[in-house]
């Protein structure tokens, strides 16, 4: 039976991190101001699409318990109506 290769964590520990190119502080800032712009702006942008589907799904929710609600809202005012008007 042929053994499993098995990588030793010293060999994965070698790896070294990627680094920047040799760049400037003002370099570093920059990209580092438009990372957080890019960030904000997804954030942003998620957000109001999520809060636009929520406010979709409780708009349905809403009509639909009004549907549910009216007719014996309307059937209770009705007899309420009639019956005062009998006195």
């Amino acid at each position: 039976m042929p053994r499993a290769i098995s990588r030793s964590p010293s060999a994965s520990r070698r790896r070294r991190r990627p680094t920047l190119p040799d760049c400037s502080e003002d370099d570093v800032a920059a990209l580092q101001s438009l990372l957080v712009s890019r960030t904000l702006n997804l954030t942003d942008e998620l957000l109001h699409s999520a809060a636009r589907e929520i406010e979709a799904v409780m708009f349905e929710r809403v009509i639909d318990r009004l549907r549910a609600a009216l007719p014996d809202l309307v059937a209770a005012a009705l007899r309420e109506q009639l019956a005062t008007g009998d006195d």
